[in-house]
């Protein structure tokens, strides 16, 4: 499990109202979403067919234009 650094910044009534990490732990935390991201978006197209390699490439193009 990643340890977390973490300092907080109150309100004047001592309420937590945000939170500061290092850098290199938001980077961490941030790939670490991203590629839970990826994996869901995997996962919900895994039985979706394959293009060729024209039908892609035409897909692709429509992209650009878009």
């Amino acid at each position: 499990m990643l340890s977390i650094k973490k300092e907080y910044i109150v309100t004047a009534n001592n309420k937590k109202k945000a939170v500061l990490i290092d850098i290199d732990t938001f980077r961490v935390m941030e790939e670490i979403i991203e590629n839970y991201g990826l994996g869901k978006y995997m996962k919900e197209i895994e039985n979706e067919g394959n293009l060729s390699l024209s039908e892609a490439q035409m897909y692709y193009t429509g992209l650009k234009k878009g």
